[in-house]
C-alpha cells in the first residue's frame, strides 16, 4: 500500500482527513496512534515533530504529509478520484480553502478549546469560544441558505472540515431551533455514506469523549 494515515478514530481533524479518503475510494493502510503510550507518541514525532495527527506518509515518493488541509490537496495532486476536493477553477478554489480554513479556525478550534479545559480541568471563561461558535452557527445558517454544499453544489474539501466541526461542536452548543438550513445542511453531511462510515468507526472510541452523554443516541 502506498498510503499510511496515522491518525486517532476520535479526533475530529483526523476525521476531515479520513472523509476525503473514503469519499474518492483511496486504498490506504491505518495506523493508530494512541498519544497516551510514548512508543505510539515517539513513532509519531519521529514523522512530524509537532506530534500531532493525521499525518499521512506517501511510501512511493518517500514524503510524509501532515495538516489537513495540505494532506487533502495532496490527495487531489497525486491520488485523484471521482470527487475532487478542490476545483480547478482559482476562484473557485479560493472560496472552497477560506470556507475549509472558516470550520477549522471558528467552529473547530473554539470546540476543542473547551474540550482540552474540560480534559485539563482548567477552569476558564468559555464565553469567548461559545460566541464564536454562536457566530459560526449563524453564518452557516445564511450562506446554506442557498445551496446544499458549503461551496455549491459540489461536495469538497469546506465539507470534510464542516462535518466533524459541526457534530462535536453541536454537543457542546445545539444549533438554534430556528436555524433550518444548518441543521438542513448537518443532516446532509451524516447521511453522506463517507462521513456516516467515519462516525460509524468512531462509535467504540465516543465513550473517551468527555462529552459522550451529549452525543446524540443515533449516532451510538
Amino acid at each position: 500500500m502506498s498510503l499510511t494515515l496515522y491518525y486517532h478514530p476520535l479526533a475530529s481533524f483526523c476525521h476531515k482527513v479520513l472523509i476525503a479518503l473514503y469519499e474518492n475510494g483511496t486504498e490506504f493502510d491505518k495506523r493508530i496512534i494512541n498519544l497516551g503510550e510514548e512508543a505510539d507518541r515517539e513513532e509519531l514525532q519521529a514523522i512530524w515533530p509537532l506530534c500531532k495527527f493525521p499525518v499521512l506518509r506517501d511510501h512511493e515518493r518517500h514524503r510524509d504529509v501532515p495538516e489537513t488541509s495540505v494532506i487533502i490537496e495532496y490527495l487531489d495532486r497525486y491520488f485523484p478520484g471521482p470527487q475532487p476536493m478542490i476545483p480547478a477553477d482559482w476562484d473557485a478554489a479560493l472560496d472552497v480553502r477560506l470556507w475549509d480554513r472558516f470550520f477549522d479556525n471558528y467552529v473547530q478550534e473554539p470546540m476543542q478549546t473547551i474540550v482540552s479545559a474540560h480534559l485539563t480541568g482548567m477552569q476558564c471563561d468559555q464565553t469567548k469560544e461559545r460566541t464564536k461558535l454562536k457566530t459560526a452557527y449563524k453564518m452557516i445558517e445564511k450562506r446554506m441558505a442557498t445551496r446544499a454544499w458549503v461551496c455549491g453544489e459540489a461536495f469538497g474539501l469546506a465539507d470534510c472540515a464542516a462535518a466533524p466541526a459541526l457534530f462535536y461542536a453541536a454537543t457542546l452548543l445545539p444549533f438554534p431551533e430556528e436555524y433550518h438550513h444548518l441543521q438542513s445542511y448537518f443532516e446532509r453531511l451524516v447521511a453522506r455514506p463517507s462521513v456516516k462510515r467515519v462516525l460509524d468507526e468512531s462509535k467504540p472510541y465516543f465513550q473517551m469523549y468527555p462529552f459522550f452523554d451529549d452525543i446524540p443516541e443515533r449516532f451510538l
